[in-house]
Formats: structure tokens, C-alpha cells, sequence
């Protein structure tokens, strides 16, 4: 089964809003084992809407579509679709019903024509109720494909998705299993990692795919097999997995199922019952926001410095003004006592200390820009380690904060067991 996801609005096109409808859309579709055939992102024009609708008509078995279901003059979406389907609009009086509860409840006001144009729907369509808006989301058949029009608001789309679309997918078409196993490397780039598993990657079954996923400072291998037998499928992939582990066991971290590194480090943490606290500078606070980005991170996650200047590395963290003066503040001796500062302020299991030249300047130290030193304080003692990280400022924020990350699992991993 194949899928079309189509994005409306020209603020996607100009960059001023960055669509992540389409992966929520592409995820919540593999999920269940509907293919994404492609994605689009197209503007508010009439004609446009027009020609991609017919471009993927009996091409794909289901177009998922967002944006353009608004109040205002440029919501367009609703007057083309009953062009297309050759559809007039009527009042659905359920969603009058909802759009004027809403109103009164939220907004203390009686509703407007525009409000009660929301509740205008194609005459043909299978209306579908959004519980957290006024624009309801709509099923639509032409000959051989569905359509889905949704708002294009993330967390109502969200809803529609979770409540409606998805099972609604699942009653109405025959669906094939997707399953994907993703391994989890660090400390090898992408060439060298294909090089060492040429062999095993030239004997893969047909029946599996593997993609390489590069990141800053890991690799990720996505191991993908589509099939009728679930069961055949997961033991096909689980023993492909049993012969790449003798060739990269060393540097495979964990594995993953489409989450971020600081949902599988958080995980661990919250697992084995540990607690991370934070002593940062210059990646000036990512690694807490990462963490933080996870609901229920306060299981885990005590908190953070961010100790960007000497004076707060030695305030904040209790670094040692002499080991700065011996060292400079690029170094994996301030690291270390960063890390353990922030281990000792707020009482945590394991601490990490993150220090370096993020560019594009190297303030009063020697090392070159893109030089990072992340030390770890564990139960067990404190262990540190220099990258490079290259450049610019960016990226190497970036590759910092994941290596971090990186370095806390291993740890753990080799400290309490998996």
C-alpha cells in the first residue's frame, strides 16, 4: 500500500515555518505499514492544489493532506476539493455544534460567519471530528484513492491522526508489515563503518534493506524488511543483527526504534534509576535542552550550569583557579572538574563537564577551534576524553552535545550492565 503526504502554504515554501506535519505523517504511516511513494510541499495556488491532486490520483492508494482548511480568504483547500470531486459544500450541524461550543467557551463570544463557515464540508465526504479546532478533517473517495484533508495545525492534525485517520486506515485496507531495527554507533564514520561490514551488508537477505543514517559524531544502521509473516521478518532481522555484532559490537551503543539520543540516553537513566546533572560551556546549555525536550525527564535530570565564563566554572562548579592556570579552560582537566562540580552541586549519580573552542574564535587557549573536552563523573570515578570536532560553531555544538550523551550511555552501560 502507497502513500502521498502533500503540505499547503506558501509559509512552508518561503521557510517560515519548517513542516513537520510530513515526518509525523510518515512515521504514524509506517507505523502500520503504509509506504510513503513521495511528500510535497505546494502553494496556496488553486491550480497547483488542482494538478497535484490529479497527479497522484490512482497512482498512490491514499494522499494525506494538511493546511488550507482555515476561516480566511486564502483557505482555499475546501473550494478546490469540491471542484475536484465535483462536490458542493453544506453545513454539517455537528460540527456547527462543536465550532460554536468552542467559541462561546474558549473566546466568551458568540460565533462569527466566518466560524460558521467551518463547518461548511463537501456533501460527499466522511467528516471527521477534531476535538482540539474548528476545521474538521475530511475522508474523501475518487475512483481508486482516498484523500485526507486535515488542518494544518501540528497538534490537531495530531489528534486526527491518533483518532480517526490512522484506524480508519487500519478498518478499510489490507496492509503489509513494515518493521525497522536501527543500531546505534558511535566513533566511526560512515566510510570506515561501510568499509568494515561490506561482506555482511553484500549477503543481506533481498528481503532486507539497510540504510546508513550519519549524525554528528555517530552512525546510525536501519535495518528494514517488509512482509506478510511478522514473526519471519523479526527473525530474519534479529539474526542479521546477531552476525553484524562480532564486527561492530565495540562501537554499537544501543539500539532504537526512531528515537533521539537523549530519549535513549533518558530511558537508560530512568531504567537503571540514575540521575545526570550538567556542567556546560560551549555547548551553552544544548544538552539540557535536549534532555528537557523529553517529557518526564525530571525522573532523571537534576540540572544544569551553564558556566560559560572562567569566573562561573570556578564559582558555579568549584573548578580550581590553579588548574586553570596550569591548563587553560579547554582542557580535560577543567572538564573533569566541571563534571564533577555539577555531580556534587546537585547530588546526582553521574555528571558530565563539557568544555571547548566552539570558533569562530580561540579566546586565551592554545587548542584549535572545534577542540572539545567531555569528561563523565561516575559512582566509580571520572574519565575524559578530547575530540575535534571541526567546524562551524554549529555543528560542533551540536556534535558535542551528542557525543556527551554518547559517552554517558557507554558508561553506564559498562558500569551497570545493559
Amino acid at each position: 500500500m502507497k502513500a502521498a503526504i502533500i503540505t499547503i502554504g506558501d509559509e512552508i515554501l518561503i521557510g517560515q515555518i519548517v513542516d513537520s506535519n510530513s515526518a509525523y505523517m510518515a512515521k504514524a504511516l509506517d507505523a502500520i505499514g503504509v509506504a510513503v511513494y513521495e511528500m510535497a510541499s505546494i502553494s496556496d495556488s488553486g491550480d497547483h492544489i488542482r494538478e497535484t491532486f490529479a497527479y497522484y490520483q490512482d497512482v498512490v492508494d491514499i494522499v494525506l493532506v494538511t493546511g488550507g482548511l482555515g476561516p480566511t480568504k486564502d483557505d482555499i483547500t475546501k473550494k478546490i476539493i469540491c471542484e475536484y470531486f465535483d462536490d458542493t459544500l453544506v453545513t454539517d450541524e455537528a460540527v456547527l455544534a462543536h465550532v460554536t461550543r468552542l467559541i462561546e467557551q474558549y473566546f466568551k463570544r458568540p460565533i462569527t460567519q466566518l466560524n460558521r463557515d467551518q463547518a461548511l464540508v463537501p456533501s460527499k465526504a466522511v467528516v471527521l471530528h477534531n476535538e482540539y479546532g474548528t476545521a474538521p478533517g475530511i475522508w474523501m473517495r475518487k475512483d481508486k484513492t482516498v484523500f485526507v484533508f486535515m488542518p494544518g495545525v501540528p497538534f490537531e492534525m495530531k489528534g486526527l491522526m491518533e483518532k480517526s485517520v490512522i484506524p480508519r486506515i487500519q478498518a478499510e485496507f489490507e496492509r503489509p508489515f513494515i518493521l525497522h531495527k536501527t543500531l546505534l554507533t558511535y566513533g566511526m564514520g560512515e566510510s570506515l563503518l561501510a568499509e568494515t561490514i561490506a561482506t555482511w551488508e553484500e549477503n543481506l537477505p533481498e528481503t532486507i534493506k539497510l540504510a546508513y543514517l550519519p549524525a554528528p559524531g555517530r552512525v546510525r544502521l536501519r535495518l528494514s524488511a517488509r512482509g506478510r509473516d511478522k514473526a519471519a521478518l523479526e527473525r530474519i532481522i534479529d539474526e542479521q543483527v546477531a552476525l553484524l555484532q562480532p564486527l561492530i559490537g565495540h562501537i554499537i551503543t544501543g539500539f532504537e526504534d526512531g528515537e533521539t539520543i537523549e530519549v535513549t540516553a533518558g530511558k537508560l537513566l530512568a531504567q537503571k534509576g540514575l540521575t545526570l546533572a550538567l556542567g556546560e560551556s560551549c555547548t551553552g546549555g544544548r544538552i539540557a535542552q535536549m534532555l528537557t525536550s523529553v517529557p518526564g525527564a525530571s525522573a532523571y535530570f537534576r540540572g544544569g550550569v551553564v558556566s560559560y565564563t572562567k569566573e562561573a566554572k570556578i564559582d558555579l562548579l568549584g573548578v580550581n583557579p590553579d588548574t586553570i592556570a596550569a591548563h587553560t579552560v579547554v582542557s580535560a582537566a577543567v572538564a573533569e572538574e566541571m563534571a564533577q562540580g555539577a555531580q556534587g552541586r546537585f547530588g546526582s549519580d553521574y555528571g558530565i563537564g563539557v568544555t571547548g573552542n566552539a570558533g569562530p574564535t580561540t579566546d586565551d587557549t592554545s587548542e584549535e577551534v572545534g577542540t572539545v573536552y567531555i569528561a563523565l563523573a561516575t559512582p566509580e570515578g571520572v574519565v575524559s576524553e578530547r575530540f575535534s570536532m571541526g567546524q562551524p560553531r554549529a555543528k560542533v555544538i551540536e556534535r558535542a552535545a551528542v557525543k556527551a550523551l554518547e559517552m554517558l550511555q557507554k558508561e553506564i552501560f559498562k558500569n551497570v550492565g545493559a
